[in-house]
């Protein structure tokens, strides 16, 4: 087997001051007043010339039993169904709601998600930094049918820890990988812990796609630089990329419009955005903590103002989702937000109520 094991200028550009390492930023982290995440200071890349260019050779699978890196080629049967599923329609995922190092939990969740959805995110947990490894969580969420599209980020773990990770979701079969660089440890529940980030995103994709893994990546079009936010997306691509997964980005019409961006930048990876479903007050605190998040017009209003605040969030999440599809400039659309401790179970039930009514699991 082999995997990509240098990027040279990645590796001797790292900028100075960025908490979390960087060199391809800035993250999707970045406030709207344009400071960092982590340090109330400004982001050291919004005085950079941006975006930062990919530099390493063009993705492609260098193992022999990967496949080419392209889509169509997947190294995993999951993967091939999704192509399948993307020629034909949107792709509906759907986040995997579970409490933390719970792995008695899993079942129930996937229960209410099977046969609605075409794939489950799982993540890291809103605000949980100690959670099992993405190879112990794929054999978990594997074991139950549902194809799954694993979240990888590189605050925890060296490289050499991350290849290992990454060539054991390959032989578990994951559906895909999506790439992040991941929440700093001082804005979790674990302030004590040292951050490791060898990697990030954008130098996880090329190793990801040398093995024949569909990938995606994170972007936030809200998040200053907003100019510069599509051409990111391209430079995202030319590293591996095979979509874009976004934080949520206000109106249908704005998210086309970051799509655009996307395009007059080179950019032809399908544009997956996020769906916000909140049914109950403390979903809604959970995605006012996310940076650079932006939610429709009127959102919360209209769901406080609701009597049944769950039946009006699934409404909401319903039609925007609709609207998204509507422009068909999307390639699918994530459906996630939070659930209250104890209501995980159902909370994917409602997932998969506006999964299935946005067409997923058809």
């Amino acid at each position: 087997m082999s995997i990509v094991t240098s990027t040279p200028a990645a590796l001797s550009s790292r900028v100075a001051g960025c908490p979390k390492s960087m060199a391809y930023g800035p993250c999707g982290g970045v406030n709207a007043d344009g400071t960092c995440e982590v340090h109330p200071t400004p982001c050291v890349f919004l005085a950079r010339e941006l975006p930062v260019r990919w530099t390493g050779a063009a993705a492609r699978a260098t193992d022999p039993e990967a496949g080419s890196g392209d889509p169509s080629t997947a190294s995993t049967l999951a993967g091939r169904e999704l192509v399948a599923i993307a020629a034909r329609r949107p792709l509906v995922f759907t986040g995997f709601p579970v409490r933390a190092l719970r792995a008695d939990a899993v079942g129930a969740t996937a229960e209410a998600l099977i046969g609605s959805v075409d794939a489950v995110l799982s993540g890291d947990a809103g605000r949980s930094r100690v959670q099992f490894p993405p190879s112990y969580r794929a054999v978990l969420i594997g074991a139950t049918g549902l194809r799954l599209w694993m979240g990888f980020n590189t605050r925890d773990r060296n490289r050499t820890a991350l290849e290992r990770e990454l060539l054991s979701l390959r032989a578990l079969g994951v559906a895909g990988v999506h790439c992040v660089t991941g929440d700093h440890t001082q804005t979790g529940d674990r302030p004590d812990a040292r951050p490791v980030f060898d990697l990030e995103s954008t130098t996880t994709l090329p190793r990801a796609a040398a093995l024949g893994l569909l990938t995606s990546f994170a972007e936030s079009p809200a998040a200053p630089p907003i100019a510069e936010r599509g051409a990111r997306v391209a430079e995202k691509q030319r590293a591996g990329g095979r979509m874009c997964l976004t934080q949520y980005a206000g109106d249908a019409e704005e998210v086309a419009a970051f799509v655009a961006l996307c395009r007059a930048a080179g950019s032809d990876v399908p544009v997956l955005p996020g769906v916000p479903l909140v049914v109950d007050r403390e979903g809604a605190e959970l995605l006012a903590s996310f940076h650079a998040a932006k939610l429709p017009s009127g959102f919360i209003d209209r769901l406080f103002a609701a009597r049944d605040v769950r039946t009006e969030g699934i409404r909401l999440a319903v039609e925007y989702g609709h609207d998204l599809i509507a422009t068909g400039d999307v390639g699918g659309v994530v459906i996630a937000g939070g659930a209250r401790p104890g209501d995980e179970a159902a909370y994917a039930a409602d997932l998969a109520t506006v999964a299935r009514e946005l067409g997923g699991g058809s």
